[in-house]
């Protein structure tokens, strides 16, 4: 796996460098697939963030941590990009797939499989970005589904930890 790390108020010195490819290199142990990681480290006052995002099998894994020093918040988002491969293999066993030594091997469909139990169905209007953030807030959700009257696709805006917004677009 490839590692590109970037900063943002931070020089990224050849020690971090070299830390960061260590540590997040060694996730390829758990899991063939994995793409190139794209790794941006941030600070901001006394935070001391990193955001780590992998591409695997059409998918994305993806790990963010803030701490007061970096070398702890690296530490801190291996450990939760472990996690999050051992849920993805678990997932995939429960769906007949798994692993032995790393190898992907047919399985049996368990009974316990998580099903689809509920569809809703429900008409969007188009409306601006702005519009969607309120009905939302009004319907008290964390994200809302719409039709963008700007650009005429179905995006979707979501509350984020940090209080503010966020918007999903489609890319084609």
């Amino acid at each position: 796996m490839n590692v590109q790390v970037r900063g943002r108020n931070i020089e990224v010195t050849s020690a971090l460098k070299e830390y960061v490819g260590k540590r997040v290199g060694k996730l390829d142990k758990y899991i063939d697939n994995l793409g190139d990681a794209q790794v941006t480290m941030t600070v901001e006052k006394d935070s001391h963030r990193i955001e780590v995002t992998i591409p695997i099998n059409g998918m994305i894994l993806r790990g963010e941590e803030s701490t007061g020093d970096m070398y702890a918040s690296i530490d801190l988002v291996v450990e939760k990009l472990e996690k999050q491969i051992g849920k993805y293999k678990g997932k995939l066993q429960k769906r007949g797939v798994r692993y032995v030594n790393d190898q992907r091997v047919p399985a049996a469909l368990e009974e316990d499989t998580p099903r689809m139990v509920r569809t809703k169905r429900f008409a969007i209007k188009p409306m601006p970005v702005d519009e969607a953030v309120l009905q939302m807030n009004l319907l008290g959700h964390n994200f809302f589904v719409f039709s963008n009257a700007e650009t005429e696709q179905v995006n979707v805006v979501y509350k984020r930890k940090d209080g503010n917004y966020g918007l999903i677009e489609p890319e084609f």
